[in-house]
């Protein structure tokens, strides 16, 4: 694949993210558009050498992206992008992993805070202006976590920073990791992955925190929600997939585990109609763990390296996908 031109046109394709602004400060000299929408982005595709995007993909782009030879995903996931067909058009795609690592390991133990010290009821009583009592009933009190096991699925680097956050309030930490050999990463111990159903009846807390791919969808469902405590709690801030939701559901109802936190779901935005919403053991957020003030300027440190890569005719990337 040839370098790419000293001068290329970026594309910038988020609804909300102000990457262009944050892409001006650095005075690259480097001509920008920014995208806000889908429409827009499938009409000026064909202007785009270098593409910053995540949810506004679509593969059937690549079939009229002529200019485009590089997509920096905004994205620690990548399963958005059909691979064969970026690598059939000349596409070279890189991650984002670890560009969220910090607010999402952040947000999953925030998460586990929240549903430990029932924040979101206290939250809703104070929109009701409800000053609730002392309880007598522990099934109804707060809890704390120092000396309680975080089982981490998935021990990369938002995982292993939860792992080593979690150690900072007492936890006992056990970690599951695809190849286990690789390193604790903080944790107490590490097992593989198809050690998930030995280690789920000793977790107080277990945080999905590992990548969806066909070896993680639906990783989570009735078999495991069975092996797992009545007192345990489900926090995800993967994928929505990971989980089967019909049966995550029918869990929290049958009471075969006590809540869940949940930062994604299968379908997004979460249907109106589903029973997750009115749920009293369930938080709820819209898929935000990755926001932060720094995310920008996090994503173009990547896109900055990778275009310096690719100038310079160099064959790796930065979280090379493609």
């Amino acid at each position: 694949m040839s370098a790419l031109g000293a001068t290329p046109t970026i594309g910038f394709a988020h609804v909300a993210y102000r990457f262009g602004e944050r892409f001006a400060a650095r005075n690259t000299g480097m001509p920008f558009i920014e995208i806000r929408s889908r429409e827009e982005l499938a009409a000026r595709i064909g202007e785009i050498d270098v593409l910053v995007v995540s949810g506004f993909w679509d593969n059937a782009l690549a079939a009229t992206a002529g200019r485009l030879s590089f997509i920096q995903s905004i994205s620690a996931g990548v399963d958005q992008y059909d691979q064969n067909i970026l690598w059939a058009c000349g596409i070279r795609l890189a991650s984002a992993a670890g560009g969220n690592a910090n607010a999402v390991s952040e947000h999953a133990i925030g998460l586990i805070l929240a549903i430990s010290r029932r924040i979101g009821e206290a939250r809703d009583n104070q929109a009701r202006k409800f000053w609730r009592g002392m309880q007598g009933d522990f099934a109804m009190r707060e809890d704390e976590l120092g000396g309680k096991t975080l089982a981490v699925v998935g021990l990369g680097r938002i995982g292993g920073r939860v792992a080593r956050l979690a150690k900072a309030f007492g936890m006992h930490v056990v970690g599951l990791k695809r190849a286990p050999s690789t390193g604790a990463e903080g944790a107490d111990e590490v097992h593989a992955i198809a050690k998930l159903h030995e280690v789920l009846p000793r977790a107080d807390h277990v945080a999905l925190c590992c990548p969806l791919t066909p070896e993680t969808q639906g990783l989570i469902g009735a078999a495991e929600f069975a092996l797992m405590k009545p007192t345990a709690y489900l926090v995800n801030v993967a994928r929505g997939k990971v989980v089967r939701e019909a049966e995550l559901i029918a869990a929290l109802n049958a009471g075969r585990i006590k809540g869940a936190a949940l930062d994604c779901v299968e379908e997004e935005p979460l249907p109106p109609l589903s029973p997750l919403w009115a749920m009293p053991n369930v938080i709820i957020t819209p898929h935000t763990g990755g926001e932060t003030c720094a995310y920008e300027d996090n994503i173009l440190d990547f896109l900055m390296e990778n275009l310096g890569r690719l100038q310079r005719g160099e064959e790796a990337l930065l979280n090379q996908v493609v």
